[in-house]
């Protein structure tokens, strides 16, 4: 199956197609080809590949991996959507997925968790991994309104979500870093926050891949249990990184979380296609 680019589409899907958009994808490759899969990151809501792009995609390539990040519709360097939905999102990803030279690892950070078990119904992956992965549902929200309540409020009246740096990074990570990184956080469309909460479950994915769930005990926006029950939808157990931030990719141990994902990956886990 390695090397096909298939994707599924449902009638429906043919019916209404979704608009194209100019949507930004960095690349970091490493220069010797070593057949490893390509990996392609998916941020979460307000972030760009731009998250990637400050380290992980330099350590993924020099292990030997491709690595690809890309911004969705309305973030980072992508055309403007403000009225996106988690399907445009989800197109987002699929259409990039299939364009890469072979069968690509989706790896989704927090809202880009969701969005990627959207795309695995719909583009089967060699493997997929799931960072601080925020799925949606009202449980979503009551945990962000108890630990952000004046950054949560606005969202469910159209305003953006507004992330804290206590939220995103842990204390090692120096203030001049961590503010740098906020001003840069952007927003997701109106439609896909509210999606998030009362959207639709996503679809089993195509050919069973294998999922690795990992995120941080002391995660401000991801409580443990959120992470148990993303794990176990995948019959597996979250990875944790205590003392780390939301942004596991940003933070002062960032290297910590890519290098398991790359040790993971290297013990070769071929989706059980068939």
């Amino acid at each position: 199956m390695s090397g096909e680019r298939v994707r599924v589409v449902r009638a429906w899907e043919w019916a209404r197609p979704e608009r194209p958009a100019r949507r930004e994808v960095l690349a970091v490759v490493p220069e010797l080809e070593q057949a490893k899969p390509p990996l392609l990151f998916v941020p979460g809501f307000g972030h760009g590949a731009w998250a990637f792009a400050e380290h992980w995609l330099d350590h993924a390539a020099s292990r030997g991996f491709p690595a690809y990040a890309l911004s969705l519709r309305g973030h980072g360097g992508s055309e403007p959507a403000p009225d996106a939905t988690l399907r445009a999102y989800t197109h987002d990803v699929v259409q990039v997925a299939a364009g890469l030279p072979r069968q690509a690892v989706l790896v989704g950070h927090g809202a880009g968790a969701r969005v990627v078990a959207h795309a695995l119904a719909r583009y089967p992956a060699r493997a997929a991994v799931l960072v601080a992965p925020v799925l949606g549902g009202w449980g979503t929200f009551g945990t962000a309104l108890r630990r952000n309540p004046l950054g949560t409020l606005p969202a469910i009246f159209g305003a953006g979500l507004r992330l804290s740096r206590r939220q995103l990074f842990s204390r090692e990570l120096p203030d001049a870093e961590a503010r740098r990184h906020v001003s840069r956080l952007g927003r997701a469309s109106r439609r896909a926050q509210w999606q998030l909460l009362t959207g639709r479950e996503p679809e089993p994915a195509v050919g069973g891949p294998p999922v690795l769930v990992l995120g941080s005990p002391d995660d401000r926006v991801v409580s443990p249990a959120a992470l148990t029950r993303a794990a176990r939808r995948y019959a597996s157990a979250p990875l944790l990184f205590p003392g780390m931030g939301h942004d596991l990719m940003l933070d002062a141990r960032w290297q910590e979380p890519i290098d398991a994902i790359l040790d993971w990956l290297e013990k070769d886990p071929a989706p059980a296609l068939g």
